[in-house]
């Protein structure tokens, strides 16, 4: 199940965080819609990302790859020219840098559709209907912590709490 809550102000909506975090509740479990940045809850909503670690495992990866075809290609179909290696990085680094360029961004690519929640196979929650120049906060919730969301919201200065749906 899903609670919502309307707010209006930037102080109202922080504490709503903040009590709901208090109560429990698990940044996973807790969305902020509004119109407009809100800088200050990124150190309350702070989700872990490991996005720069794996584009470079993608980018090394893609780079180990491409050195091992280049390699494989050239000593298996030998062409002697003028006296130099079978093999040099010399004459395929501009190669080994783009493939290198085009793991990260493949790798970055997938892992953002990944940390969006665009491939989660999981029923997609209810986008919540609020006025325009308000915000909300989207709370998921079990059955028995219904009550104790409501009153988080409420406490710190919900316009409107609304209930959007049942979970799967």
């Amino acid at each position: 199940m899903y609670l919502s809550g309307e707010f209006q102000s930037h102080e109202s909506i922080t504490r709503a965080v903040s009590d709901l975090k208090a109560n429990g509740f698990d940044t996973d479990d807790l969305d902020v819609f509004s119109d407009e940045p809100l800088e200050s809850l990124h150190a309350l909503l702070h989700r872990k990302s490991h996005m720069s670690l794996i584009v470079v495992i993608g980018a090394i990866t893609s780079l180990l790859l491409v050195i091992g075809f280049v390699y494989f290609t050239q000593v298996n179909y030998p062409l002697i020219t003028g006296g130099m290696p079978l093999f040099s990085f010399w004459a395929t680094g501009v190669v080994f840098f783009e493939m290198t360029m085009f793991g990260a961004i493949v790798t970055t690519f997938f892992w953002f559709l990944r940390e969006s929640g665009l491939l989660r196979r999981r029923q997609r929650a209810p986008v919540p209907i609020f006025e325009a120049g308000s915000y909300c906060v989207r709370v998921r919730c079990r059955d028995e912590q219904r009550d104790a969301a409501r009153v988080s919201l409420q406490n710190a200065g919900a316009m409107d709490v609304r209930t959007l749906g049942e979970t799967a």
